[in-house]
């Protein structure tokens, strides 16, 4: 009897312990992975344009180097429009997360053949820029900021000046326009909606994928897990996710114009968060579309003539604002394109 009371004894402790990592495991050793995920770039989407620059697609185009406000150094690429004296203006590219400047090229190339000076930059801790960490949007604000002074600044360039974002790279673009009067227009690519809302939906959306493929697995939830990767992440990059929402950045760029892009069946930045900001924002002259297709971010590349079309017809509209001072004053009260 006492050597069955020492073995349930063992067993019992054994099972404190294994629960006790497991919980560990889900509740510490999970989320501190993914958010270095979230607020590091430890690792490269392969791109298809690796290797090009502005050259190999036929454009002239020179090395620029400038800081952001907070002193992250940034690299880019700026491309003078063909007659640059008349350019119609200035598009400025800003990537998605784990990418670099080169996902922009096709879109700088189309930008171009439309007579628009562009500049190419890599953001913070991508590409051949410096900087230790990212925010998914947040800081990179600032680099988007820092492009804009660079192009107006150093390159002499037109207004209107637009920001072109996908992914991450929109987020930082409505971002930097909410507090910029220098932009003039901003192009959405397959954003989000908040930090917060970002986390959460990617959790539920990788614990669904994960269960169609191993039934057994639990359906875990959401809390506490994603409210820890929320607040690691935002303690890491030193930022406040209250104050990351995009829904309210869309509210502050009006009235200036923005283009909300989505692709079909996208599930992790899906149609629905493009109307929703598109019905957040009180601009005048707005437009959402959304393509065929299920790539996140790569509707210009899976839908390019709808992208293209989308894109040209929505320049038309800025360009038929009358700019002053470096901001466009609009004047059309009709919605979509």
């Amino acid at each position: 009897m006492a050597g069955n009371r020492k073995v349930l004894k063992v067993i019992k402790w054994a099972v404190v312990v294994v629960a006790a990592l497991i919980v560990v495991f889900l509740y510490g050793v999970i989320p501190w992975f993914l958010t270095n995920i979230v607020t590091t770039n430890n690792f490269r989407f392969r791109d298809r344009n690796a290797g090009k620059n502005p050259a190999s697609l036929g454009m002239k185009f020179e090395d620029v180097q400038f800081k952001s406000r907070d002193g992250i150094p940034l690299k880019g690429w700026y491309i003078p429009a063909a007659d640059s004296p008349q350019a119609k203006g200035t598009l400025i590219y800003c990537h998605g997360l784990h990418r670099s400047r080169i996902e922009m090229l096709p879109m700088a190339q189309f930008g171009h053949d439309l007579g628009y000076n562009g500049l190419l930059f890599d953001f913070r801790d991508h590409g051949q820029s410096g900087g230790k960490l990212t925010s998914i949007g947040y800081w990179e604000r600032l680099d988007a900021e820092a492009a804009v002074g660079e192009a107006l600044d150093s390159e002499n360039a037109r207004h209107p000046v637009i920001l072109w974002g996908v992914s991450m790279g929109a987020a930082a673009a409505l971002m930097a326009a909410a507090e910029d009067p220098r932009v003039d227009a901003v192009i959405s690519d397959s954003t989000f909606l908040s930090f917060d809302d970002v986390i959460k939906h990617h959790y539920h959306l990788v614990v669904y994928l994960i269960r169609r493929h191993w039934w057994w697995f639990p359906p875990l939830p959401s809390f506490p897990l994603t409210n820890e990767v929320i607040a690691w992440s935002a303690w890491r990059a030193h930022f406040s996710p209250s104050a990351f929402n995009l829904e309210a950045a869309v509210k502050h760029i009006a009235p200036r114009p923005v283009l909300f892009i989505a692709v079909k069946d996208d599930a992790r930045m899906p149609p629905g968060i493009a109307r929703t900001l598109f019905s957040a924002d009180d601009s005048p002259v707005k437009a959402v579309v959304v393509l065929p297709g299920r790539r996140h971010g790569e509707g210009f590349n899976d839908a390019r003539t709808q992208y293209e079309a989308a894109v040209a017809a929505f320049l038309e509209r800025v360009q038929r604002q009358p700019a002053s001072n470096g901001t466009i004053a609009l004047q059309e009260s009709g919605r979509g394109l």
